[in-house]
């Protein structure tokens, strides 16, 4: 055999050359980072041999290697002129703080791509770590969509009745605070399965009346509560059901007829944060004042009493030319108004819709005509409204985005150029988590020179 040509051992000649590449390199950065092939930040912290902070560094070097090259960047910030987060902050700050019982929880809004918990579920996952874990938050009884779907449950169900509010199929208009009604008679059960064990209490939001029946709900073979929904008058309540520790499985089973549920929702004691994912398919803004009662649907967001609501639409809507040119704006300004309505003082964030792409008659990959507009109309609505905005679509690189996320490899979205894949909602989350950690930062800064507090005071 002939001898090798390398004099040093292998791997400390490669290693050697590829610092002399990145010093080469770093001549040429403004050229590199014109073209978003590598940022500055990056290539420095390679040549200073600083270690990134956190975990989550992978998933950032993700999103910022398939930033477009002409546009985004995701370094928007939310827009917030009047500090509207500013409860939502503070309720943060506590929980930060691991005050006892501190929950900083979130309700999340949105349509399809939240329905299968994408989005959300790295939200989750990315505020919990840092702020502490208190639950998993709401979860349907049932998958009214085959690809509902929650990170860390898993839910199994027979004999429901299903009505989802976008299908406007109960006549009182009640559907709690998720957007779905399930009625059953007798037998008709729901099987949840947890990921971890942590979880110390499961929240039952039901319906009652004269004719109310009774379900119970058990911890593996063991009943752990029976609750009987007949009532004087039509109502809608809820019920916090102790979890025996290392509960994995919970059942509700209807042992009496008529049962009507709305949700449930898996807590642990705080300090933590609670992501509530509430996704609806073809859900719109219009969806939540037009097909629901208003005073039962306000009832339910003030039994919850979050600190943050997040309404994320508008996919839906872009769509529809003439509507966003027309009665758009103030469907919307209805939508925050019932929520300001019902939880005065509570932050509310409106997040804009992703890109959404559609194919011309050239084949090529471009927005839809009305989505920028619809974008628009709430950052000025969101203005006038004094409520936070944060502009998923520029963030995430403004028009023709879904084109390229779907050419490059991996897809980062579906052949419908609407939703998202599982890596595309982590980019996705991961800006709207820096933005809202930028915000958060900054209110702590305004706190420590004296200039925050007073919305916190006054609620």
């Amino acid at each position: 055999m002939g001898k090798s040509i390398f004099l040093w051992p292998r791997k400390a000649f490669f290693t050697l050359f590829s610092l002399i590449a990145l010093l080469a390199l770093s001549h040429h950065r403004e050229e590199l980072e014109r073209w978003r092939l590598v940022r500055a930040e990056t290539l420095l912290s390679v040549l200073e041999f600083t270690p990134r902070p956190g975990s989550l560094a992978p998933v950032e070097d993700e999103a910022e290697m398939r930033q477009p090259p002409d546009g985004g960047g995701g370094l928007e910030l939310i827009e917030d002129d009047e500090n509207s987060l500013d409860s939502f902050y503070a309720d943060l700050l506590r929980t930060e703080r691991n005050e006892p019982g501190a929950v900083t929880r979130i309700m999340h809004y949105g349509d399809s791509p939240t329905t299968a918990d994408l989005i959300t579920a790295d939200l989750r996952d990315l505020l919990q770590e840092r702020f502490g874990n208190a639950g998993h938050g709401l979860h349907l009884l049932a998958k009214p969509w085959a690809w509902y779907d929650h990170r860390g449950v898993e839910v199994r169900a027979s004999g429901w009745r299903v009505a989802p509010v976008t299908q406007r199929g109960e006549v009182d208009g009640w559907y709690g605070v998720a957007g779905v009604s399930f009625s059953g008679g007798d037998g008709a059960w729901s099987r949840f399965t947890l990921r971890t064990a942590r979880h110390t209490r499961m929240v039952v939001h039901y319906g009652g009346g004269d004719w109310g029946g009774e379900f119970v709900a058990l911890a593996g073979e063991d009943e752990i509560a029976r609750i009987d929904t007949v009532m004087d008058a039509p109502g809608a309540a809820r019920t916090a059901v102790a979890l025996p520790p290392g509960t994995r499985e919970v059942e509700l089973r209807v042992k009496r007829g008529p049962v009507r549920l709305f949700a449930v929702s898996f807590e642990a004691p705080g300090p933590g944060v609670i992501y509530d994912s509430l996704g609806l398919n073809g859900a719109s803004a219009a969806t939540l004042i037009h097909f629901q009662n208003s005073g039962h649907w306000m009832a339910q967001l003030r039994a919850v009493r979050p600190s943050l609501v997040v309404l994320n639409y508008g996919t839906n809507e872009s769509g529809f030319e003439k509507y966003v040119k027309s009665s758009y704006k103030e469907d919307v300004r209805k939508a925050i108004q019932r929520v300001r309505g019902a939880l005065p003082g509570t932050s509310l964030l409106l997040m804009s819709p992703m890109d959404r792409g559609e194919r011309d008659e050239d084949g090529e990959i471009g927005t839809v005509p009305a989505l920028p507009k619809l974008v628009e109309i709430q950052r000025a609505l969101a203005r006038e409204e004094g409520c936070a905005f944060y502009n998923t679509f520029q963030a995430m690189g403004g028009a023709g985005t879904m084109g390229k996320w779907y050419t490059i490899e991996p897809r980062l979205v579906s052949a419908d150029f609407i939703h998202p894949l599982p890596a595309g909602g982590r980019i996705v989350a991961n800006l709207l988590e820096r933005a809202l950690m930028r915000g958060y930062n900054q209110y702590k800064l305004r706190l420590l020179r004296g200039e925050a507090g007073s919305r916190e005071a006054a609620r």
